[in-house]
């Protein structure tokens, strides 16, 4: 059976093509739109210009499987159109355009599938995953192989670097602000509060985009998903301050983020805010999260 997932979130929209045998599923194929859809958010507004842009790429994504005969379509959308006020307006003024129902997952619900499909790769019993996305980050202690406590946060890298960045990098002053409003935003959540973990799972474009990065810039075999603690944070450093970039790393920023030059570093401020909470060294990058734990929660789970 084939399903064509699209995801509309806060820094891309993505569709990917899954095939499903028993209890297992394979991706085969999967393409992206970078549209930014936080930056079109204006005083909690979603703009008619991001929800027609929305509509554009779901008709092209729509006509792009049927041609391929798929039928099995499902859509949702997270943070980006989720906490806009006119939420409800603008996935109708989407439905209408694109023939599609898309579906709204609240912030419980995308932690769950953030946990569910990332767990097929977690090794440890207790640890932290966490998804950084563009309008907000989704936070999940498990133990024992099952949820302990969840969160999702209105802090993402899109929308803190709109809020703070002036320039395609930040300023020093500038990470400090982030800084301090991804400090607050997390210390709000108690549970946070004390805890410990030695191991983080990150999820998503931010970690996926930052290990590539980070890969390239130390010189670490490209299938290395393991961050560690104080590299990342010599990471944040060159590429954040009043100081031009060198031939060679802009190389490295094209080569590995050409589609998050902008959001990468506002990422990372979260992460290393998250690893400093935990006392945690080392971030392991997985490639799996929301679009697999829908297909595993809601259709392989249900058959």
């Amino acid at each position: 059976m084939l399903y064509g997932i699209i995801d509309i979130g806060s820094n891309t929209i993505r569709m990917a093509v899954y095939q499903i045998r028993g209890d297992s599923l394979e991706m085969l194929m999967k393409k992206k739109h970078t549209v930014g859809l936080a930056a079109y958010v204006k005083d909690g507004v979603m703009q008619q210009a991001g929800i027609d842009k929305t509509i554009t790429i779901l008709k092209e994504f729509k006509e792009f499987l049927h041609w391929l005969s798929i039928d099995n379509i499902v859509v949702f959308t997270t943070a980006a159109l989720r906490n806009a006020k006119n939420s409800r307006e603008a996935i109708a003024a989407i439905n209408a355009g694109t023939g599609l129902q898309v579906r709204v997952i609240s912030g419980d619900e995308e932690a769950v599938f953030d946990f569910v499909g990332a767990a097929h790769d977690l090794h440890a019993d207790e640890g932290i995953l966490v998804d950084i996305g563009g309008a907000s980050t989704e936070i999940v202690h498990y133990k024992g192989r099952s949820i302990a406590h969840k969160v999702s946060v209105p802090l993402g890298s899109l929308a803190l670097r709109t809020r703070h960045v002036t320039d395609l990098l930040p300023t020093s002053k500038e990470c400090e602000a982030m800084r301090e409003e991804a400090k607050q935003a997390l210390g709000s959540v108690k549970w946070l509060r004390g805890m410990k973990a030695n191991a983080i799972a990150g999820i998503g474009g931010t970690f996926k985009g930052a290990t590539a990065l980070y890969n390239g810039l130390f010189g670490v075999d490209p299938v290395n998903k393991h961050l560690e603690a104080g590299k990342l944070r010599r990471l944040i450093a060159d590429f954040s301050g009043d100081i031009p970039l060198t031939e060679e790393q802009t190389c490295h920023l094209m080569r590995a983020v050409p589609d998050r030059m902008h959001t990468v570093i506002p990422g990372l401020i979260i992460a290393d805010v998250l690893m400093r909470i935990f006392g945690c060294q080392t971030i392991t990058y997985s490639d799996s999260g929301v679009r697999e734990g829908y297909l595993y929660d809601r259709v392989i789970g249900r058959q």
